[in-house]
């Protein structure tokens, strides 16, 4: 017992270490790089921010206490898996008090305005003073957090306060610290846990062989979300017009190695199979949308582009063959018009959402770092999406698809049937929310 106790107290040492070492990073960081310095300048004050605008008399109405639920996702994925419960627990429980908080500038940038929520936050740094005022400021019922995200101070805070934990649409991997002899400090958050649920049965056994028993299985929330959008798609004429007669390729989320990579398959590609099914039109939609990296795309494909804010519906696009979407929220509505999807981030830290594009039943590429994200995984096995090691092995695989009119059907309809085969992991998570929602 005093072994596992020095163990714990030298991870908690190791924990506030690597804490403090981050914070000087992004200080240093911020001396030059704009996102660092959102990161700083939006938790400057934070909490007096908090507490002078969170007004707990707003929890309070004809003598009854409203719920407070507090959700919290890394960034803007992880919003988008708590989106569907957050918008299902306000449909249902409409007098409840919601807040939100995001620890990246790329998620609180773009969601800040979210009106499902009354409060949208960064979460202040993780520290056992930090925790206990944030806590204290807005006094939640039940705490959501989305995937990865596991902060000591924050969940023993919670924990010491009785108030129930939830994890969503969670993955764990053996490689994890949880699952190492010096995982002490994190197997003991998993048990401050109310309830986990995971995304695949790994990760359900790799708990349960630890001593967590309080798991299920709900899948990708994200799944429910992109399902209900794809239901009330509007049409996009400029995108329309684009299109015209054209096989097109949707491109979303990309950074520039695979704005590289999908240039040189364009130009290599068109090079071998001169026929008219080769000409292919391409809409990137890059992740990051500032002035030097739209000049950057620009210089790849030189003449043949435009930006999606210099067209109307009048634009002649007969010689552009690359649009750039210039602006933020507009991809989830184009991958309909695509006859192929590559979808971005698979030659960096790993590939960004590609459910968005599965609902509607289309193959999908990407980059060969996929294999944190189950999704991806389950694609590739059902014969839906392809991944890529350059942009020779890209055309091969291009190829084959087009050339056979069977497979592609084939790929296709496994996308599809993929989302509707494994949504509805929100119903299952708030039938358990509900019994502490209804306390």
């Amino acid at each position: 017992m005093k072994s596992l106790n020095k163990r714990f107290k030298s991870s908690l040492l190791l924990y506030n270490i690597v804490l403090y070492v981050y914070f000087i990073a992004i200080r240093i960081a911020a001396l030059f790089n704009s996102k660092a310095q959102q990161w700083i300048a939006g938790r400057k004050n934070l909490l007096q921010k908090i507490q002078q605008e969170f007004d707990q008399t707003q929890r309070i109405e004809n003598g009854k206490h409203k719920k407070i639920i507090w959700l919290h996702a890394a960034s803007l994925g992880e919003f988008e898996q708590g989106r569907p419960i957050m918008e299902a627990i306000k449909r249902q429980y409409p007098d409840c008090l919601l807040v939100l908080t995001f620890f990246s500038p790329s998620g609180y940038n773009i969601r800040k305005n979210y009106t499902v929520a009354d409060y949208v936050y960064y979460l202040p740094l993780d520290s056992r003073r930090n925790a206990q005022q944030f806590i204290e400021a807005i006094q939640p019922d039940i705490v959501v957090f989305v995937k990865y995200e596991f902060w000591y101070y924050y969940f023993e805070v919670l924990h010491q306060r009785n108030i129930p934990i939830f994890i969503i649409s969670a993955i764990f991997r053996p490689q994890q610290h949880f699952f190492k002899w010096y995982g002490s400090l994190f197997r003991a958050l998993l048990q401050y846990c109310e309830h986990i649920f995971v995304q695949n049965e790994e990760s359900l056994q790799l708990l349960q062989k630890i001593g967590i028993h309080k798991v299920s299985i709900a899948g990708d929330t994200r799944l429910d979300r992109v399902f209900d959008h794809s239901e009330s798609i509007s049409t996009i004429p400029i995108i329309e017009a684009f299109k015209g007669n054209h096989v097109l390729w949707v491109a979303g989320s990309t950074w520039p190695k695979d704005e590289e990579i999908l240039a040189d398959f364009l130009h290599k590609s068109e090079s071998i199979h001169r026929s008219p099914s080769a000409v292919r039109r391409l809409i990137i939609a890059p992740h990051e949308i500032g002035e030097k990296h739209l000049q950057q795309i620009e210089n790849l494909f030189k003449d043949k582009s435009i930006r999606y804010s210099s067209c109307d519906e009048q634009t002649d696009f007969q010689d552009v063959q690359v649009l750039i979407i210039d602006n933020i929220g507009l991809l989830s509505g184009i991958y309909i018009y695509g006859e192929y999807v590559y979808i971005g981030g698979g030659f960096g830290a790993g590939i960004h959402n590609t459910m968005e594009a599965a609902v509607f039943g289309r193959p999908i590429f990407f980059g060969p770092n996929y294999r944190k994200f189950q999704e991806a995984i389950d694609l590739i096995e059902v014969g839906a999406a392809y991944p890529i090691e350059g942009v020779e092995d890209f055309i091969l695989k291009v190829a084959k698809l087009e050339q056979n009119k069977t497979l592609y059907k084939n790929a296709a309809e496994a996308s599809r049937q993929y989302v509707l085969r494994n949504k509805g992991g929100s119903e299952v998570i708030l039938k358990k929310l509900d019994i502490y929602l209804t306390k």
